[in-house]
């Protein structure tokens, strides 16, 4: 059969195969073929048939390697015969049991994704797919290619001592017939490889077994290539003389593919298992592990909402190159009290959900943050979880370096991996098939994706499987392990995570225990809005099973500087307060309020102000004012060529209590939330998100039209058909239901009426999707934009 068949096969394919065949290789109409004849053409191309063939699992590719290898058509039964040579307990064992249905489903897999084609008693692997698969099964290449630029005269010599009944010359035997054609047959016959193999001694053999079952080449620096049998000496020798090896290169020797096969006596693959090996590890308590995955949800996103709101009040800088310092991720990290991966991992999904974002030479929080944290926790992890398991980011990747040994820092653009999600993705889904309770260890995961998808590049693969599974512990994807119930939504994508995370998470609490030491205890988590207004009154001191704030004079004056006033913050720590509120920290919320916002700084490059003329006098006193370069204006004011912010920090180290104030005079307030950048939460966005069936319904339509047509669509001459819209829209619906063609007018862009003859394929949003006759195109056409409509003839 050839390309044409191919083409032929496909066009006798049904509609709704068709369709399956899109679903599965969306590749293939994007943008949509114009025929059939071009759908083919794209279905063969290397580029296609290597992602199509990156999505079979090692059994179905098993088939089609063993189909590939075949000489010519093959049948069920053929395959089911060579394949059941390669299952590991023979083929009347337990493993043949599962054969048959595994290859029917194979076989049914690869028609649809026309892989392979043609009649049930005569299939073969579609145009392109062998020389995609090579070398297929860990062969070596074939004979004609192994000896392609070996000499006539050594082909001669190789001839004679293979078979003594060769009496040709020149590359030619006594009949006309190419040397190597000659070679290939007698390679190829069990009988002559077992004569041959039988002449060299037992270490040329084991030499050999070591090749049979790939690598099939292997590198040879000192060996004589141009020997005979009687000159052979070495056990590669041996193998060369008699073209059990051929040389492929200076110092590389490799194994003809003919005879790998004779000597994998019939089997094509070494060992071949139907299904999937089985996950394994220790069994946990699902209550348990849920229990665990909701409390690392729970402090993840806290440990979310705490980075955001740092970088509120003191962002880090953007490199030039893009990214996140190393000093900065160290701080951050020692700041959130995590690891650096950890802190790298917080930081990265914080990006991809939305939450902070580049701005003007900083990172900082975005407007999408304010509205992510008034949502329920449960809601906020789902977010997060949403933005992990879908982002195109290789997290782990953080702290080492590139092929130009520089340093992947963190938010940096070379830490994007464009397989990333989906392997994030396909390790979700395996855990997500994990029976109840089972915490499968990383090495069988490895091997089920293994499996799964064996073309993979296995170093990358392994790293960022064993990146997913890590991060998804530490997200509360897993928990001591094992997959928990709302994980295992995560890994579906149905949106019943935050469901079933809301009630295993503890119940946040809106009081705190103050003592006389100027400490307060948190019995549990607090309320957001609680847990916002004591971190900026006090200073975390100890995590656990409760937290531990302490009140500071510089955390007091934190808060002073963010509007509040000392009743405020009273009345605040009175309110929320299970225990009254001591007296040792009225004192220190009143001395300090007393004492806060008496200097005031503003701009000049900056000035000081005050209304006790002698308090400034202590200042000009103070020999750490030297470096201000504080000269005197008036009484009451002092003017600096430092900055105003350098000059709030300086005085501040020196004891004061200085605010910063606007050119109006105003108190300058350092409200938490005023630094943003643009910015709004990610949009949930699934790995593998597939084209809609009313898109590969229209697709199918189009290339079947295009097949038919192969010339555009004339419109009819005269007048562009003109309709009230209601009635255009109650055409166009009616025309999608029976799948008919329509004549509609259009005004483009300049406002000049066009005719186009369209197939309708569906209606939303304020536009028309269908194939334009007139164009040969899938188009979208704005519903405002039409004119009219008409039936074709009218």
């Amino acid at each position: 059969m050839t390309g044409t068949d191919f083409s032929e096969w496909l066009r006798g394919r049904s509609d709704e195969r068709l369709r399956a065949l899109v679903a599965a290789r969306p590749e293939l109409v994007t943008p949509v073929p114009a025929h059939i004849d071009g759908l083919a053409a794209r279905a063969c191309s290397p580029s296609a048939i290597g992602r199509a063939l990156d999505r079979l699992d090692r059994f179905t590719l098993s088939v089609l390697e063993t189909l590939a290898l075949r000489p010519g058509p093959a049948d069920r039964e053929t395959l089911l015969t060579l394949l059941g040579r390669a299952v590991p307990d023979g083929p009347d064992g337990p493993g043949a049991e599962v054969l048959g249905p595994a290859l029917d489903a194979a076989l049914d897999l690869l028609t649809t994704r026309a892989l392979i084609y043609g009649p049930e008693d005569a299939l073969l692997p579609a145009p392109g797919v062998a020389d995609a698969l090579e070398p297929p099964a860990a062969l070596g290449p074939p004979v004609a290619e192994v000896f392609r630029h070996h000499p006539p005269e050594r082909l001669d010599v190789l001839l004679r001592d293979i078979d003594p009944a060769y009496e040709g010359g020149g590359g030619h035997t006594d009949g006309g017939r190419p040397a190597r054609e000659r070679l290939a047959a007698l390679l190829a016959d069990p009988a002559t490889v077992g004569r041959l193999v039988g002449e060299v001694s037992p270490q040329a053999r084991a030499a050999l077994d070591e090749l049979v079952w790939g690598p099939a080449s292997g590198r040879l620096p000192n060996a004589r290539r141009d020997v005979d049998t009687a000159g052979a000496q070495s056990p590669i020798e041996q193998l060369l003389a008699r073209g059990l090896l051929g040389a492929t290169g200076e110092e590389t020797v490799a194994l003809p593919r003919e005879v790998a096969l004779v000597l994998r006596d019939g089997r094509v693959h070494r060992d071949l298992s139907p299904g999937p090996p089985a996950l394994e590890g220790p069994v946990r308590d699902q209550d348990l592990a849920d229990r665990t995955a909701a409390g690392q949800a729970f402090t993840f996103v806290r440990t979310v909402e705490e980075l955001c709101e740092v970088w509120s009040v003191d962002p880090p800088g953007v490199l030039r190159a893009g990214g996140l310092a190393v000093r900065d991720l160290r701080r951050t990290a020692q700041l959130l009290d995590l690891p650096e991966w950890a802190a790298g991992l917080v930081v990265e999904v914080a990006h991809a959900a939305g939450l902070v974002a580049a701005g003007e030479g900083e990172w900082l929080p975005t407007g999408g943050y304010d509205a992510w944290r008034i949502k329920a926790t449960e809601d906020r992890w789902a977010v997060l979880a949403g933005a992990w398991a879908a982002m195109e980011r290789a997290p782990g990747l953080i702290g080492e370096r590139d092929d130009r040994d520089r340093p992947l820092n963190a938010l940096h653009p070379d830490l994007r991996r464009p397989g990333a999600a989906q392997m994030r993705a396909r390790t979700l889904a395996v855990l997500e098939s994990a029976p109840p309770g089972l915490a499968p260890t990383p090495e069988s995961v490895l091997a089920r994706l293994a499996w799964e998808q064996p073309r993979r590049r296995p170093a990358l693969r392994d790293r960022l499987v064993r990146f997913a599974l890590r991060e998804a512990e530490h997200i509360g994807v897993t928990g001591l392990g094992a997959p928990s119930s709302h994980g295992r939504s995560v890994a579906r994508g149905d949106g019943r995570a935050a469901g079933l995370l809301a009630p295993l998470l503890p119940r946040p609490v809106d009081h705190v225990l103050l003592q006389a030491d100027l400490t307060a205890v948190a019995p549990g988590p607090l309320t957001t809005d609680l847990g916002r207004r004591l971190a900026l009154t006090a200073d975390v001191e100890s995590k656990g099973g409760a937290t531990v704030y302490r009140f500071s004079e510089q955390s007091i004056r934190r808060a002073l500087d963010a509007g509040h006033s000392a009743g405020d913050l009273l009345a605040m720590l009175e309110r929320h307060s299970a225990t009254p509120v001591p007296q040792p920290l009225a004192y220190l919320v009143t001395d300090v309020a007393r004492r806060h916002g008496r200097i005031r700084v503003g701009a000049a490059s900056a000035y000081i102000r005050c209304d006790d003329p002698a308090l400034l006098d202590e200042v000009l006193a103070d020999k750490r004012a030297h470096l201000l370069r504080l000269r005197r204006l008036a009484p009451t004011v002092l003017a600096s060529k430092t900055s105003r912010a350098a000059l709030v920090d300086s005085l501040r180290a020196m004891g004061y209590a200085p605010v910063a104030e606007s050119l109006e005079g105003d108190v300058v307030v350092a409200r938490a939330d005023a630094r943003r950048t643009e910015g709004q939460l990610a949009a949930r966005v699934t790995a593998t998100a597939a084209p809609d069936p009313e898109t590969l319904t229209a697709a199918v339509r189009a290339m079947r039209a295009g097949d038919s047509r192969r010339r555009p669509v004339e419109a009819p001459e005269g007048q562009v058909p003109r309709s009230p819209a209601t009635a255009t829209i109650s055409a166009l619906q009616e025309a999608i239901r029976q799948g008919s063609r329509v004549w509609i007018g259009y005004l483009d862009s300049q406002g000049h009426a066009t005719s186009r003859i369209l197939e309708p394929a569906r209606m939303e949003g304020g536009y028309l999707t269908a194939y334009d006759e007139t164009r040969a195109t899938v188009h979208r056409f704005a519903l405002h934009r039409i004119t009219g409509i008409a039936e074709i003839g009218r």
